[in-house]
């Protein structure tokens, strides 16, 4: 049977997603191949060698990849944390950059006991999911109010159970319904979110326009038509001293901060930018002034 060197078969594949517009076609060849080897990407170098049956198999995957469809649909999953999250149509695609509010957030509470953990936009659990990984003590709920997001989340809340992980409460609902979340008013230690936040309009990937669920990407003509109730929602839920962290825009650096810093009850208020350096994630503390 013929066999091809490797390297040669990735840079022909980085070729063919380069000509369809992948924006980072060199990385996504050499995920597609160590996927498709069942190995690491930093031991690509190890296997010199492959065989032609293999090579199709590649050629196929990379064709696919080549029509845009995600590299997380491909592979059926993305890890976050220590946390494996299937994805696939209907649910919204966890970002890496989601992954430096996870560790934003554990650092967080790192000497909170037991703390309340609630997770708002929930999506396929992510974030949730991340944090009930490494904080078995902790007390998650996670919350989503779409159908086909929820149908992910609570496959992902079980996939994690039946791995011997920490379990997740979800509940199904809008988080403004205040039937939904009443027993936990003043009791979360940490509100998390990634909510729809691109204004609409914005152009976007076609790996966004046609698999992410719309209602996951945008919120109205500037981006924050769920994040401004959402601030309300979380400013009831946390109590005294508790943490909260949004993900938004990357044109959101001045106007998420300022609609935190506009709360009484919300101090210490704080943007951060992810690896690219654009603005990606805020937090505040909640402080005892009352009621939200």
């Amino acid at each position: 049977m013929a066999r091809e060197p490797l390297r040669v078969v990735i840079n022909r594949a980085a070729e063919r997603l380069a000509d369809a517009g992948v924006p980072s076609p060199k990385v996504d060849a050499e995920e597609l191949a160590a996927f498709s080897l069942g190995i690491q990407r930093t031991r690509l170098g190890l296997q010199p060698l492959v065989e032609s049956e293999w090579v199709e198999q590649y050629n196929e995957l990379v064709g696919r990849r080549a029509q845009r469809i995600p590299l997380q649909h491909l592979f059926g999953s993305v890890q976050i944390g220590r946390a494996t999250i299937a994805v696939g149509p209907g649910v919204f695609i966890p970002r890496p950059e989601t992954e430096l509010l996870v560790d934003w957030a554990l650092t967080a509470i790192s000497g909170v006991p037991d703390p309340v953990v609630v997770d708002l936009c929930t999506g396929s659990g992510a974030i949730a999911l991340a944090i009930a990984a490494e904080r078995p003590d902790a007390r998650v709920i996670a919350v989503e109010r779409a159908d086909g997001a929820l149908a992910w989340a609570r496959r992902n809340l079980e996939l994690q159970l039946e791995a011997g992980g920490s379990a997740v409460e979800l509940r199904g609902g809008d988080f403004n319904d205040p039937r939904l979340l009443y027993d936990l008013d003043g009791a979360a230690d940490l509100v998390t979110a990634n909510p729809p936040y691109v204004p609409a309009g914005t152009p976007v990937q076609p790996e966004v326009a046609d698999h992410d669920p719309p209602e996951a990407v945008f919120a109205g003509p500037d981006g924050l038509e769920v994040i401004r109730p959402l601030i309300n929602v979380a400013a009831v839920l946390l109590k005294p001293g508790g943490l909260l962290a949004i993900e938004h825009d990357d044109s959101h650096g001045e106007s998420v901060p300022a609609l935190l810093s506009a709360r009484k009850v919300l101090a210490d208020v704080a943007d951060h930018r992810d690896l690219a350096g654009r603005p990606r994630f805020v937090t505040a503390r909640r402080v005892s002034l009352g009621p939200g």
